[in-house]
This record gives C-alpha cells, structure tokens and sequence, in this order.
C-alpha cells in the first residue's frame, strides 16, 4: 500500500463532539452525507464499500453511487462479510440488487472456520476447538482477544464469533484487495460505543489490522432520517414506478403502483417486522408491524440482537469490528 496514510488530506476530527441534533433537518443530513461521499472518492485510491444489505449501508452505498455518477468516478467494489449465519432473504437481497446495480461484490469470508464447520456438519451453537484454527485465527483468539478457553461457540452474537467470523474475515479482505478506505454506514445514535466516531475514522495499527480508514457518511442520520431518506429519496429515484414525491407502505403488502418486494432495494425483513438483521440465529423481530411504523424514538433499535458482542462492543470496535 502507498505510504498509507501520508498522500491523504483528511479531517480526522470532523464530527467531534457531534451529533444528529447537529444536522436538524432531512435535507441538512443528506448534504453532509453527498459532503463526505465526494472526499472519500477523491482522497482514497482503492476505495471500497461495505455492504450488509441492511438499510445503513444501502443508504451508504445509494449515495456512493450518486456521487460516482454526478461527478464521474468509477464505482468502487462492495464487501459483504459472509459469517455464515445470514437470513437467506438477506443474502437474495444481496445478489439481486447487486445484479440489478452491476455491483462488483468481494465476499469476505473466513474460511478457515468456515472449512472446520463444513468438514464437522456443525449447527450455531456448536464448539470449535481452539487448536482446531490456523496460526492466523489463533493468534487473533489468543494474543488480541486473549481468549483462554479451549473452544468457543459456532454463534455470531459472541465474542470470539463475532471477531473471528466477521472482524477477521472483513481485515483479510481489506488487506488483500489493498483497500485504504473503507465507506461504512454506522450512526452516532446506535450505540454508546459509536457516538464519539468521527466522519473518517482511522485504523492505522498494522498490529491490529491492514492500515486504512473508514469513511462515515451517515453518522448523522438517525433511525428514523434513514426510513424518511428510503421512501421519498431513495426509492422513487430508484424504483420505476414509485411515487414521485414519495409513499410510505404501511403494511407488508402495502406497495402502489402494484410494485411486489422484488421492486424495492429494502429487505423483506423490514417490512416483517425486524428493525436489525444481525443474523437468523440470533435475532428477532422488534414488532409485528413495519420497522419504520414502530416507535422509534423510545424504543431500542437492536433490542432483537443477542446482547454478548452488543456489551462488548467497544473492545471489538477496538479490533476492527463496524
């Protein structure tokens, strides 16, 4: 890699002491969003995307591609972090929007582990010995988590699955594709651990991980700006046949113009009921009715997620994790 970071000029404090309150308005939020979007494209020289196929990072990825196409950049290619435990709606979300789009998608896999639970017809939940991993996981467990067991559970929403299964797998990626920045769609209002993030956000210990950057456009977004940004920007500059000044579905089949799902660039599960797609093992859905129909403002937006990597969240974030 170039000399990373030394031919960037980049504003790492952009954002301190921020927050949504800071950007009052649905329009003010997007402006800083089409703001941080050009710098990266401009800065970075192998920049990438990454993409959950949740709503944050389609939102992330929406104003990539409108800024590549208003100012003439070349689209960066995707990365989808496979951990293995995927709704399989999500994952034909992501292959049909991103045929759809003509995205380049990199799956960022650990195949080490992946291979163990392969060979040994494991489910979720299921021990993977320590021994069992290459130097390159076991030195991840037991010299930067310090992990002293002798297995760790096959889950996501864990400790050691969670960096191993995602962390891990997303830094090999980084490294080999030789990415410097990386364009990530969290916010400042999911939780306490990324509420001090800033819009470029370094990570630049080579012990750690592949020295690069992550680039924040929507920190300011919260919740609800995100659902207000879908269906009166994304979708109708998106979807044929949308309603030009936006519609807002108010139940699962609720779609005008007789649009189906297949239409729409929003996972399924969303209109079901789930405000989080953290994985189909570990998460439930919030309520019955649509996420954006629900109470947003006092209710947790990851209250379905399991809670041991959500309480460990700011050592992970540590180690490379979102």
């Amino acid at each position: 890699m170039t000399s990373f970071p030394e031919y960037l000029d980049i504003d790492y404090t952009d954002g301190e002491n921020e927050s949504p309150e800071d950007y009052p308005s649905l329009e003010d939020k997007i402006e800083k969003a089409v703001e941080i979007t050009l710098q990266g494209l401009e800065e970075y020289e192998n920049p990438a995307i990454m993409w959950t196929g949740g709503k944050d990072s389609t939102l992330t990825l929406y104003f990539v591609n409108e800024v590549v196409e208003e100012f003439g950049y070349e689209m960066p290619p995707t990365i989808f972090i496979d951990h293995f435990q995927h709704f399989d709606e999500l994952l034909d979300f992501v292959e049909h929007w991103a045929d759809e789009w003509d995205l380049e998608v990199i799956f960022a896999r650990n195949e080490d582990v992946g291979e163990y639970v392969d060979e040994h017809d494991l489910t979720p939940g299921d021990d993977i010995p320590i021994d069992a991993l290459n130097e390159h996981n076991q030195h991840h467990v037991r010299d930067l988590l310090e992990y002293e067991e002798d297995s760790f559970p096959f889950l996501l929403d864990t400790y050691v699955g969670n960096h191993l299964l995602k962390t891990v797998a997303l830094n090999d990626a980084l490294e080999e594709y030789d990415v410097d920045g990386i364009f990530s769609g969290i916010r400042w209002d999911e939780q306490d651990a990324r509420a001090d993030e800033t819009f470029f956000s370094p990570r630049h210990d080579p012990d750690i991980y592949p020295p690069h950057d992550r680039i924040q456009p929507i920190l300011q977004f919260d919740e609800r700006a995100v659902w207000d940004a879908f269906w009166y920007y994304v979708v109708p500059e998106t979807v044929e046949g949308f309603p030009d000044d936006g519609y807002v579905p108010q139940s699962y089949d609720d779609l005008p113009n007789d649009l189906t799902h297949a239409d729409i660039p929003i996972s399924p599960k969303y209109f079901e009921g789930f405000r989080s797609l953290g994985s189909e093992v570990s998460t439930e859905k919030a309520e019955e009715e649509p996420a954006w129909l629900q109470d947003l403002e006092e209710t947790t937006e990851r209250a379905g997620r399991a809670q041991d990597k959500e309480d460990l969240m700011e050592r992970l974030r540590d180690l490379g994790y979102m």
